[in-house]
């Protein structure tokens, strides 16, 4: 049996906090993506759940207005359908108003990318703005 990941504490109290039909699509992001990420650090990070690898962030999830948005940061890289451009950097989301749109295998495949596929966040603001690709 697969063991369960171990969610920062931080994380745990963001989904607690959110109304049932979301905690429940929260937890799920949450799972999967600690689960198919595993040696990314994952904390709050401007008041959302975010995960890093080597101090660079690749997904993460927000509570929105009517949905969850999970965001990988250099989603429009990955060249996925079901991915939408977000802001005016790399980032790409989907968005979910139910935990039956959690496409489980679309989600394991864009985190996978998310690992083969970085623009370097982390510095982004000593370059001035300047987005260059990690892998």
């Amino acid at each position: 049996m697969a063991k369960e990941p171990i969610i920062a504490a931080d994380v745990l109290a963001y989904n607690a906090a959110q109304l049932p039909v979301d905690r429940e699509i929260c937890d799920l992001l949450c799972v999967e993506i600690t689960r198919n990420l595993p040696s990314a650090e994952h904390k709050i990070w401007h008041r959302h759940p975010v995960w890093f690898l080597d101090g660079n962030p690749v997904a993460g999830y927000s509570k929105l207005k009517g949905c969850v948005r999970l965001l990988f940061w250099s989603g429009q890289s990955f060249e996925e359908e079901h991915l939408f451009p977000e802001g005016s950097f790399k980032a790409a989301e989907a968005r979910y108003t139910s935990i039956k749109e959690v496409n489980k295998k679309d989600l394991k495949r864009w985190l996978q990318k998310a690992q083969d596929i970085q623009w370097d966040y982390k510095n982004l603001v000593k370059r001035k703005g300047v987005l260059e690709r990690l892998k």
